[in-house]
């Protein structure tokens, strides 16, 4: 098994949106071989290639050295500590990131008022794309998105032929809950692991967030929302309509398929770049890999350069 291999430059990973959406193992060692992850269990091992994973979840009995947490470190891959099945995050590590323009373009938005409001509504206008938005405040908002997603519990338990008696989570005790809304929880966590994985690539903050405030992972409940009705909520709905047996690993595999039919990776990059600048043409690129020092007059200057003359 090989632990040496050459960093792999920023700019030649893989992006995040052509990457895989989320990875979950359980109750093996993860460890390196080269530029691979393993996956070691009774039944073998199992090798991954890391630039290819855009999250790892790590579940109930798994151990990861230290050499596999530096490539997924520098493949930019963002690492999860999960309940069973993927149903409570506990824990992540961040993943590698170069530029901070998006970082400070959402830190500008969220400290203002005026701002803040006006970027919660084009998230809502993504939802209500015949309804006007842009005179409604947040209480309005939020009864629309909640009558919504009541609407759409609803209409979910009628075509998969289930009860629906309302959402009911106890984050200490998942497995006391019934088929659906387990099955709801292990879906939505492994949508917003997925979706954790995008901001984190582009440089921006997952606490930051605009409609949700105050967690850590803020921004990520904001942008998983806007897919949550195409992915996680028909998903659950459906394995559990198909019955109980092993839930959290049929979930898992079905919001899989989901992410990748309806190009989540792809839209989450694209609506976060929306949200947060003004100007599409203003991506900023993998490839800027430097440090720059700022000036109240100039914006930003080259740093490594004796400003102050030679003695």
């Amino acid at each position: 098994m090989r632990l040496d291999a050459d960093k792999v430059p920023v700019g030649a990973l893989l992006p995040v949106s052509r990457r895989m959406s989320f990875i979950y193992l359980q109750r093996c060692v993860v460890h390196r071989d080269a530029n691979a992850i393993t996956a070691t269990d009774q039944e073998g091992v199992v090798h991954l290639p890391a630039a290819s994973i855009g999250v790892l979840l790590l579940g109930p009995g798994t151990r990861v050295t230290h050499q596999a947490m530096l490539l997924l470190g520098e493949s930019g891959v963002v690492t999860c500590w999960v309940g069973e099945g993927g149903a409570r995050l506990y824990g992540w590590a961040p993943s590698l990131s170069s530029s901070t323009r998006l970082l400070e373009a959402q830190a500008r938005l969220v400290s203002s008022r005026t701002k803040r409001l006006a970027v919660a509504r084009r998230m809502y206008e993504q939802r209500f794309p015949d309804e006007d938005v842009s005179k409604a405040t947040m209480q309005q908002l939020r009864g629309m998105e909640g009558a919504r997603v009541r609407r759409t519990y609803r209409q979910e338990a009628d075509r998969v032929g289930i009860e629906w008696t309302g959402r009911h989570y106890d984050p200490d005790d998942w497995a006391a809950g019934d088929p659906v809304n387990k099955a709801l929880t292990v879906a939505n966590s492994c949508l917003y692991g997925t979706v954790h994985a995008v901001i984190v690539a582009l440089g921006c903050s997952p606490g930051l967030g605009f409609v949700h405030t105050g967690h850590a992972l803020s921004f990520v409940y904001d942008i998983a929302d806007l897919y949550k009705t195409a992915t996680s909520m028909p998903a659950a709905f459906e394995i559990a309509a198909e019955g109980p047996d092993d839930l959290a690993r049929r979930v898992r595999e079905r919001v899989r398929v989901r992410l990748y039919e309806e190009k989540i990776l792809d839209r989450a990059v694209h609506d976060v770049q929306r949200l947060l600048l003004e100007r599409t043409d203003d991506v900023p690129t993998n490839d800027e890999d430097r440090v720059r020092l700022w000036d109240e007059r100039l914006g930003a200057v080259e740093s490594g350069v004796a400003y102050g003359g030679s003695e």
